[in-house]
């Protein structure tokens, strides 16, 4: 029997059948308490600009931070970066300002309507996104958040549809070069759970479908942490960093509530070595919301952050 399932399991390796997740040593959900895994030396860390939202500084003042902070790359939204535009900002002295400071737009925060059912408004969803999208590209970045805006109170969405959806906005964003990376949000009615999140992604059929996936919204919609070893650590490009307290508990939990990684309850360690078990390389974010953090210095706010989210790696 073990020679029947080595020769199969060989034949699937080398079909290119099994995904980076299906080839570890061991399945990551079976990964001993003090098991090391390999941290990889593309892991780059990122700041989530709604880490700081309530400092409310200018963009350029948000790039010269995360620089001074220690950070590999940021994480924009594009409700700031709109701003910034309509004030008369350049946007090509903003990329110079990024890659000066060496810094990478590793993804971007956007709200575009892509996934409705109503013809008309996702039309201009697609337009919103590609819009974007081209901002995006000018200041050097290559991915974007697609989350499920505009149906997140809809109960009746067709998922197969919204993967036709998905696949059309990935069909643009190949085009424009930036990856638009479906969301789990778990407060939302559409795409709440993880395997929703991954339906979509699959069906959409497109090899650039790339899922983006967060500790709270994960435990806020109620999907099982060891679901992430179902997905090939080359299908994420970007994961949301933070933590949660034991209390309040999933049913009211807000964003609000958010706190930075290892000051909550969530199993931070068992998460990242079950992304770096399955391939996981690309860009560890700092995604918080927390308004008692939004009252401090934001320079102490941004390196806090990344101090704890490389103390859990550092666990691994």
């Amino acid at each position: 029997m073990n020679s029947i399932f080595s020769d199969r399991r060989s034949w699937l390796q080398s079909a290119g059948l099994l995904g980076l997740g299906a080839v570890t040593a061991s399945p990551s959900y079976l990964l001993a308490e003090d098991a090391r895994v390999t941290v990889p030396k593309t892991l780059r860390y990122c700041l989530n600009m709604s880490t700081i939202r309530g400092q409310q500084l200018s963009v350029p003042d948000q790039v010269d931070l995360a620089a001074k902070a220690g950070y590999d790359s940021i994480e924009p939204w594009m409700g700031d970066l709109r701003k910034y535009e309509m004030a008369g900002g350049s946007l090509k002295d903003l990329a110079k300002r990024i890659t000066d400071h060496g810094l990478k737009v590793d993804s971007a925060i956007g709200f575009a309507e892509w996934i409705v059912d109503d013809d008309a408004k996702r039309a201009k969803g697609l337009e919103a996104a590609k819009s974007d999208m081209e901002l995006i590209h000018n200041i050097g970045g290559t991915h974007i958040a697609a989350p499920p805006a505009g149906a997140t109170k809809q109960t009746d969405l067709d998922l197969l549809k919204a993967a036709e959806r998905y696949a059309a906005l990935l069909k643009l964003g190949v085009a424009m070069a930036v990856i638009p990376q479906i969301e789990v949000w778990g407060f939302s009615t559409v795409l709440s759970k993880l395997g929703e999140t991954m339906l979509v992604a699959v069906e959409s059929k497109h090899p650039a479908a790339t899922i983006l996936a967060d500790v709270y919204h994960l435990h806020k919609g109620g999907s099982e942490f060891h679901g992430l070893g179902l997905i090939a650590g080359s299908a994420m490009h970007c994961f949301h960093m933070n933590d949660y307290p034991a209390d309040p508990p999933r049913a009211t939990i807000a964003d609000k509530d958010r706190v930075y990684p290892g000051d909550g309850v969530a199993p931070l360690t068992s998460i990242l070595k079950t992304l770096f078990a399955n391939g996981f390389a690309g860009t560890l974010s700092l995604e918080l919301f927390n308004p008692e953090y939004w009252k401090q210095d934001a320079l102490l706010v941004a390196r806090t952050g990344l101090e704890k989210m490389k103390a859990a790696v550092a666990k691994c």
